[in-house]
């Protein structure tokens, strides 16, 4: 008697795709992607195609982080220097033919406009761990020394174009595997204690630095008036002052249980500005107010604890300071924009994961997400 082969199911199919992927990391982005496309359709419903194209845009990340899921740590590492040569060779194109837009140069034409920043969000960290792992076990001062240098490459290129949003992400990315390193906690104490100092000195000489006339070093104008704004936005409450203090407003409005879907006036009304995008988290505050806040703040809490398990659980060095500084890339997001647009950071170009609109930030989430699952999916598949 013949065997008789039957044809698998199409979810039988692409089984492999998802097998061995980390469940709980799944659901807590499963959770911030809806909450994403709840507000967005509300936000954003009279704006355009901004929903569809936020929808297409996730659907694009899913597919992405499925297929990057599927690629061995190894084979990233193996990926490490030729991209980050590739992300500061555009940049240096960028800085002798870049694109302008708005006073600001970040952008190239290859066919297509780019930005080449971007990839600089993944290469320096992927960078920077193929570094370490290559010094496993003979680190000396000297190595820290020249992985700040393949730091401070980029990011300085970046803050040239300006966009001190980019480079604070790149930064954070690239310090986090430094300190995760092994870098000596007396090496971080010391510029932590500055910078305190620093604030308590800004705040309290603030009406004096920021008087007419002064300039600071090391700083561009626009980047000057955004600090000024955050100490006192009613200098200019209908100009620069005038997101912060929106968003303040709309925050406040949502109280306890919030104004409810689709009912948010400051939205609505168009009072908080890039409500698709940077400021989307104070039309979310205003319609679910705390209880719904404090519902997406656990989610990304819960999101951050997970991918620093699997950093602990990882097999290599590479995979543990990848995975710590993914994750630190996702904190950095999440806590710059929930804070600038509550009137505690400045205001700098930075979206909210998985919430606010924007393709190229959300094809880099997905990128980052998916070398997140990899790592978590290679040491799961070892152990079974």
């Amino acid at each position: 008697m013949s065997a008789v082969l039957e044809k698998p199911a199409l979810w039988q199919r692409f089984s492999p795709l998802w097998k061995g992927l980390d469940v709980p990391l799944m659901v807590a982005v499963g959770v911030l992607a809806l909450a994403g496309m709840v507000i967005m359709y509300s936000s954003g419903y009279d704006h355009g195609t901004r929903f569809v194209d936020h929808g297409r845009n996730m659907v694009l990340a899913a597919l992405i982080l499925l297929t990057v899921a599927q690629v061995p740590p190894q084979r990233l590492m193996s990926l490490a220097v030729p991209l980050y040569v590739v992300g500061v060779l555009l940049l240096v194109a960028v800085a002798l033919f870049g694109i302008t837009k708005k006073g600001a140069t970040r952008w190239i034409n290859l066919g297509v406009v780019i930005q080449p920043s971007e990839i600089l969000k993944i290469a320096m960290p992927l960078m920077l761990a193929w570094w370490f792992q290559r010094r496993e076990g003979q680190l000396r001062p000297l190595d820290f020394g020249v992985a700040l240098v393949i730091l401070a490459l980029p990011v300085g290129l970046i803050m040239k174009q300006p966009d001190l949003g980019t480079a604070l992400l790149v930064l954070a990315a690239g310090l986090s595997v430094i300190f995760f390193a092994g870098l000596s906690w007396v090496v971080v104490l010391v510029p932590l204690v500055l910078a305190l100092v620093g604030i308590v000195l800004l705040v309290l000489m603030g009406p004096q630095w920021c008087a007419p006339g002064v300039d600071w070093p090391l700083l561009h104008g626009y980047q000057q008036q955004r600090v000024c704004t955050l100490l006192d936005p009613t200098r200019d409450p209908l100009g620069k002052g005038f997101h912060i203090i929106q968003g303040v407003i709309a925050i406040g409005s949502g109280g306890f249980w919030g104004k409810g879907f689709m009912a948010g006036t400051q939205t609505h009304l168009e009072f908080i500005p890039e409500r698709t995008t940077d400021f989307i988290f104070a039309a979310y505050a205003e319609e679910f107010g705390l209880i719904g806040t404090l519902g997406l703040v656990a989610a990304f809490v819960f999101l951050i604890l997970r991918g620093l398990a699997v950093a602990l659980d990882a097999s290599t060095l590479f995979a543990r300071l990848l995975a710590a500084a993914i994750t630190m890339i996702f904190f950095t997001y999440a806590f710059v924009n929930m804070g600038m647009v509550s009137g505690v950071l400045p205001v700098v170009g930075v979206p909210l994961p998985f919430i606010s609109y924007g393709g190229t930030a959300m094809v880099t989430l997905g990128l980052a997400l998916g070398m997140l699952l990899s790592i978590a999916r290679a040491k799961r598949l070892v152990q079974t």
